[in-house]
């Protein structure tokens, strides 16, 4: 198995933040890494050493307080610029008693 890229290790680090929900690919899907054989969805890498990421809050989530989150958290994996773009909010999936 591969190395993974570090688009990946940047997805794990976003998606560990609490309050956020998931990473968003944008509107017509063009928010990614494109790699061999497929996508990181919601992070985009630049030669500048700049990176975008783009997340889904959960709703009751302070919104600066967790893109700052998420930039503290990418820009340790990836380093050098990172824009955070807060796409949608979501409610919390409701949890079911057994």
């Amino acid at each position: 198995m591969s190395e993974p890229h570090q688009a990946d290790l940047i997805a794990a680090a976003v998606i560990a933040v609490p309050g956020v929900a998931g990473l968003h690919a944008g509107m017509f899907g063009e928010i990614a890494t494109y790699l061999p054989g497929r996508r990181v969805l919601g992070i985009r890498t630049h030669a500048d050493e700049v990176t975008e990421v783009h997340v889904t809050l959960l709703y009751g989530a302070a919104v600066r307080d967790t893109a700052a989150l998420v930039r503290d958290a990418a820009a340790g994996v990836a380093g050098g610029v990172v824009d955070v773009t807060i796409e949608d909010v979501v409610a919390a999936p409701e949890t079911t008693a057994s």
